[in-house]
């Protein structure tokens, strides 16, 4: 076994800090490339280098005991949905506290990463003073996140007012004032804009090309992801689905009371949206439903249903394309993939010291269970783990079997449900003699006494 294996992780945002952090904790040489200055990714307001999807009053969708780190958690005092002040400042005191702030190379940007004639990774970027230069590594651990290459809808015809994707939205400012405002899509991103916008904006209008299932933050008191972690793991997903599909009929009754397309497919068959403010603004009048759009006249937006409305602004929240523009498209190339042919959304079936840490989509937070992604991607570097000799036929069970019955498209292509999820790797990791143990989430009194212990600093609420 070579003793000085040395591993590159692309990305500082929550995932790549988690991988980068396992590296350190097993004893592995890591170097992480962050091409903006501060730790963190998608949660950076205002970027530098323009990737950020963070807006000013951007607050996390899941709650703070589902999405904090499994040994590192958030403040007692931060609210139940963080906002990305707060979740910025944890990222980095969760660096500096395991030692892997010293590990990051801020404001190198990586050009291009291609495999060398030993099957090493040739790692091309240009360092933080603008020269380019030339590493190799044994493992890759690739956490560039897939909410940054914006996914633009394309219409016929060409509209002449302001065209943006939420990608680029940081806030409604004055200039949104007195605007007839179009938001496309159904997402948590359209459901945060358009309610962001309604607060300001002369009219907000929202396009919605398929059924949604809108999830409120707060169900029965708690967090909504806290009172369904309490339905028992073995009542089957179908059960589940049915239970809760009733459950927000009940709560919210029919969406065509709203003007909004009615989902006949159980609630968690498509990924769920989380917000407490759509449909209270949409029954103020605040924020007006819209059929897809068909075409585009100048400032006129004609939808399917034949009516046509003029707007000032228009902002595309249609998702992201999952991109690595890093490597050849000839090499890996999952941008129209409907299923990730990963095992456990992380191991590639062709190139053992290639791991995608990160890229999945869970019902939940993505952040602890990517934790235990490079936990299980370090026991494999470190020859503790053996990876199912079939891999192939292992990939196609996953994706042949999912946790719930997810749609299809793209928008799917990493969907996994939390449980489950943290359940597999759980199992995988067993097998390397680790184990993660219960989920701690929402053990309050684990929590009072481990942060007195693990937090050698104060998690600081602003920088």
């Amino acid at each position: 076994m070579k003793s000085n294996k040395r591993v590159c992780v692309v990305g500082a945002g929550p995932s790549g800090i988690a991988a980068a952090k396992n590296c350190v904790e097993y004893g592995i040489d890591v170097v992480v490339f962050e091409k903006n200055d501060k730790v963190g990714g998608n949660w950076v307001f205002n970027s530098k280098t323009g990737h950020s999807s963070v807006y000013e009053n951007t607050h996390i969708i899941s709650s703070k005991v589902w999405s904090e780190y499994e040994d590192f958690p958030m403040p007692e005092e931060y609210p139940d949905y963080p906002n990305h002040k707060q979740l910025q400042a944890y990222f980095e005191s969760y660096a500096k506290h395991f030692g892997v702030y010293n590990k990051i190379r801020f404001n190198h940007s990586i050009k291009k990463i291609s495999r060398t004639e030993d099957g090493d990774w040739r790692v091309e970027f240009t360092d933080s003073k603008g020269k380019n230069k030339v590493e190799n590594f044994d493992f890759l651990m690739i956490a560039n996140g897939h909410h940054w290459d914006p996914k633009y809808p394309t219409y016929e015809g060409k509209f002449t007012g302001k065209f943006m994707h939420s990608h680029d939205f940081k806030g409604v400012t004055e200039d949104w004032r007195g605007k007839d405002v179009l938001i496309i899509g159904g997402g948590n991103s359209a459901c945060d804009v358009a309610v962001e916008s309604a607060r300001l904006a002369k009219s907000v209008k929202l396009s919605m090309r398929s059924p949604q299932w809108f999830f409120p933050k707060f169900l029965f008191g708690m967090p909504s992801d806290v009172f369904a972690a309490m339905t028992p793991s073995w009542i089957p997903a179908k059960i589940k689905q049915y239970v809760l599909t009733k459950l927000l009929y009940v709560l919210q009754g029919s969406y065509k009371n709203y003007g909004l397309p009615v989902n006949t497919a159980p609630a968690l068959s498509h990924h769920p949206t989380l917000n407490s403010d759509l449909l209270d603004f949409i029954r103020h009048g605040r924020i007006k439903p819209r059929p897809a759009i068909k075409a585009f006249h100048g400032k006129s937006v004609e939808f399917m249903d034949g009516t046509e409305e003029k707007f000032d602004i228009i902002c595309a929240c249609t998702g992201f394309w999952t991109t690595f523009p890093f490597f050849d498209k000839s090499f890996i190339d999952f941008q129209y993939a409907e299923k990730i042919p990963l095992y456990r959304k992380m191991m590639h079936p062709d190139y053992k010291n290639l791991y995608f840490i990160g890229l999945f989509q869970p019902v939940g937070c993505i952040w602890p269970m990517a934790d235990y992604q490079a936990k299980l991607a370090c026991m494999e570097i470190l020859e503790k783990y053996e990876r199912p000799k079939n891999l192939k036929a292992e990939i196609q069970y996953e994706i042949d079997h999912p946790h719930f019955s997810f749609g299809g498209g793209q928008r799917h292509a990493v969907e996994v449900d939390y449980h489950g999820f943290r359940k597999d790797l759980k199992s995988d990791l067993a097998k390397a003699g680790i184990d993660i143990g219960k989920p701690p989430a929402g053990r309050k009194g684990f929590y009072k006494s481990f942060f007195k212990v693990a937090s050698k600093e104060p998690v600081a609420l602003s920088r």
